[in-house]
């Protein structure tokens, strides 16, 4: 499993603005890899050509063992016809209900199940959207900001299940998080501010996985091997 950006570049056709300048990365295997950068420096740009909802890049893109790509985003709607439950349940593939309980439970949303999607707040409805790419089939999962405005430790408790759950498939975590990015992703590709130095950096993350006290300890500030998650974020702040 492989994505690999070639020289990739990529510009607005009605203003000439330059969003991607010859971007060049590869990402190895399955698990949690992350673009981040400031706002502005074409990650959701990138994520749309790796999804295939931009074109008129250039460049080359090479995906191996990546058939089936999907692209979850913050603050996606569904329909307000029906309640959450129903809605979820009718887009679950057969054969994967239990997932589909799985996740709900682990996404704590048991008791939202009769409510409505319009009646939700964005965290919530954050979370009803990924489960619905979840239960889908798919190699690559795209990330861009699908836990936004979920609490810190039950957005922690969600990564590290997916991560354990989903060990075969390949994610692409776009964030703002920057303490997230470092402690939970294997491959970070930084888009500096500065576009026309051409600025991007791949660094290695932690990729924490799941323990029995990582979620309790990441939440209380106390991750085992702290030193190295600052040395993390200062290398990925340093690069933007």
């Amino acid at each position: 499993m492989q994505l690999v950006c070639d020289n990739l570049s990529f510009e607005y056709s009605d203003n000439g603005t330059i969003v991607l300048d010859r971007l060049s990365f590869t990402m190895q295997g399955p698990g949690f890899h992350a673009v981040f950068g400031p706002s502005g420096v074409g990650k959701t740009s990138l994520a749309r050509i790796i999804s295939a909802g931009i074109t008129g890049y250039t460049g080359q893109l090479h995906l191996k063992e990546i058939k089936t790509i999907l692209y979850s985003y913050n603050m996606e709607r569904l329909p307000g016809w029906s309640n959450i439950g129903n809605i979820l349940r009718q887009v679950t593939p057969s054969g994967c209900e239990s997932l589909l309980e799985e996740l709900i439970t682990v996404f704590d949303l048991d008791s939202l199940m009769h409510s409505r999607f319009a009646r939700l707040s964005l965290g919530q409805q954050n979370r009803v959207n990924l489960i619905r790419y979840l239960v889908q089939d798919f190699d690559l999962l795209i990330l861009d900001e699908s836990l936004a405005n979920v609490d810190e430790k039950l957005r922690h408790t969600i990564l590290l299940h997916i991560k354990e759950r989903f060990s075969d498939k390949m994610f692409l975590s776009i964030s703002h998080n920057l303490m997230e990015i470092a402690t939970f992703c294997k491959k970070i590709v930084v888009l500096g501010s500065r576009k026309e130095e051409g600025r991007e950096y791949l660094l290695q993350g932690m990729d924490v996985q799941r323990d029995r006290e990582v979620a309790q300890d990441i939440a209380q500030d106390m991750l085992p091997d702290r030193k190295r998650l600052d040395e993390v974020m200062l290398e990925i702040m340093n690069a933007c």
